[in-house]
């Protein structure tokens, strides 16, 4: 057997002892297709790995950046990031047929290069060229690929299987990679690039994930919720999702609208019955006595 058979085996037990047993109860097997996660006993310890590394070095790399580093300088930092992945962003509108975001991105990337200082400044943005979303699990979404079961990542936090191969396949058009054999250190300019971006991101959401976790009762749970909220928003640019079909959402089950008008009750044909005749009553006359009233003279 060779290395790299050994090495799919062992992960291939990894994922089997890390699948949670399927519930025989029909409420409960309703909620477990709901959560999507079968792995879940492999995530939850991925999750607390997860947290070990925030705590011990994201967290206070991130408020360090926080004191280190003005409010201006960070947006500086987070625009120049982004520019080097518009290309990405553009790439991708391209494969969606998102044509007129991909001019958008396209002329965000042109603007924020040159006249955006390589984009330390969002100088497209301030002109009404707003960032847009792109990435390759996107692009998959829209090919109609399906997510997949849910999955937390070591390091990098909540995904699934297609937007893991979609950050994979993102890797290869990431203008770093070409820009970086250039220089002498060119994994050292790759990771630091990622590096970054993650504490910056970090840094932004210190207090909210805080609150979030003094507030809830599962985190892990918590977490994986609002990851698949964000992330459907995301896939659909923001869009809602469609109504289903059949249903108006915002009409009243108790109202009579749209419901077939209800035949008003006929009256009864007439019919004719005999008239009934009833016994006349003899009371007998009440005789009263004549008053004699004396003449008057």
């Amino acid at each position: 057997m060779t290395h790299a058979a050994r090495l799919a085996g062992c992960a291939l037990l990894l994922l089997v002892a890390g699948c949670a047993t399927v519930p025989r109860d029909p409420v409960a097997l309703a909620a477990f297709k709901v959560t999507n996660d079968p792995m879940e006993p492999l995530n939850r310890k991925t999750f607390a790995f997860n947290q070990g590394v925030d705590r011990a070095l994201l967290k206070p790399l991130a408020k360090a950046y926080v004191r280190a580093i003005p409010g201006g300088g960070r947006n500086g930092i987070r625009n120049f990031i982004r520019n080097l992945h518009e290309p990405i962003v553009l790439f991708n509108n391209v494969l969606q047929g998102k044509f007129k975001r991909a001019f958008t991105t396209l002329g965000r990337f042109v603007l924020n290069s040159t006249i955006g200082v390589v984009g330390v400044m969002d100088f497209a943005g301030r002109h009404g060229l707003a960032r847009q979303s792109g990435d390759f699990g996107q692009t998959l979404y829209v090919w109609g690929v399906h997510d997949g079961p849910y999955l937390v990542l070591p390091v990098v936090g909540p995904s699934n299987p297609r937007d893991t191969v979609g950050m994979t396949a993102d890797l290869f058009v990431n203008p770093f990679l070409w820009l970086a054999p250039h220089f002498e250190y060119e994994s050292s300019l790759s990771v630091s690039e990622a590096a970054i971006g993650g504490i910056d991101e970090r840094s932004r959401n210190i207090d909210t994930l805080d609150e979030i976790q003094r507030e809830a009762v599962d985190f892990y749970a918590s977490m994986r919720s609002l990851y698949r909220q964000n992330r459907n928003a995301e896939l659909r640019h923001g869009v809602p999702p469609p109504a289903p079909k059949g249903e108006d959402l915002y009409s009243d089950p108790d109202s009579d609208a749209g419901a077939a008008p209800v035949a008003s009750p006929q009256k009864p044909p007439a019919t004719d019955q005999p008239a009934t005749d009833q016994p006349a009553t003899d009371q007998p006359a009440t005789d009263q006595p004549a008053t004699d009233q004396p003449a008057k003279d």
